[in-house]
């Protein structure tokens, strides 16, 4: 689906993976769910493109639902996913998440997640084994340019991803516009976040970028621009009283 020009988004917006397409070359922020193989391959044919102008795979952080593609894409195509150095062992999926950080969770917009994520191949995720790293504020030499901004607290190695060129900055979990475990809609933090006070503290590095587009791992894409977006996260996360960091409880 096209979001606006050179920016697209792979999939339904409950687990999302984009492409940056800059002239001939695309560059692909996050791997989504392992079935999204397929639509990966139909979205580039969308466009008149194939897997050869796939130039490289950018991961906000290493969750399961973000590295989904990752180990075939290196298999098929030669193609080592960038992380952050603080998230290797997570991509490789030597790191488990624990059990917190989740907050309220509805059963409909739960199940919902997990039925899709199902279907789309997440119980059966493979290790991202062959990686490049990135530190912060890196200024990576794939199609669109993207700049790095590490932005901790979802995870060690959560980082924001600033393309200019298509006037976006891509959030992984830093932020979400629909909670998977909730259903609650607009820009607010992230379900499933280790460090929920690390992960708003971080929002103070992206805050004063220019860019109209708010992309996140999970939800609608939110054209409102980066400064709105961070006043409504850091607002929801007062609203939300620190719940995050308990344990899961069903409404």
């Amino acid at each position: 689906m096209e979001i606006a020009r050179g920016l697209r988004r792979i999939g339904a917006d409950i687990v999302n993976s984009y492409l940056v397409v800059d002239g001939d070359d695309v560059t692909v922020i996050d791997a989504g769910l392992p079935g999204y193989w397929r639509l990966l391959e139909a979205e580039l044919a969308a466009i008149g493109k194939s897997l050869d102008d796939v130039r490289a795979l950018v991961l906000t952080h290493g969750d399961t639902d973000h590295i989904g593609f990752a180990a075939r894409l290196y298999k098929e195509k030669g193609i080592a996913a960038y992380v952050h150095t603080a998230d290797v062992e997570r991509a490789r999926l030597q790191v488990k998440k624990p059990n917190s950080g989740w907050g309220p969770v509805k059963v409909k917009p739960f199940a919902g997640f997990m039925l899709y994520s199902t279907r789309h191949g997440g119980l059966r995720i493979k290790p991202a084994e062959r990686l490049q790293t990135f530190s912060d504020g890196d200024v990576l030499d794939i199609p669109g340019k993207p700049r790095i901004i590490h932005t901790p607290g979802h995870t060690p190695g959560s980082v924001s991803v600033h393309v200019p060129m298509v006037d976006a900055v891509f959030m992984g979990d830093g932020m979400t516009t629909r909670n998977v475990l909730t259903g609650a809609s607009g820009p607010r933090p992230a379900p499933f976040t280790l460090q929920p006070a690390e992960a708003i503290a971080s929002l103070d590095r992206i805050e004063a970028i220019d860019a109209t587009w708010v992309l996140p791992g999970h939800g609608p894409a939110w054209d409102g621009g980066v400064p709105e977006a961070v006043r409504l996260i850091r607002d929801a996360a007062v609203a939300q009283g620190g719940s995050q960091a308990q344990s899961p409880r069903t409404q």
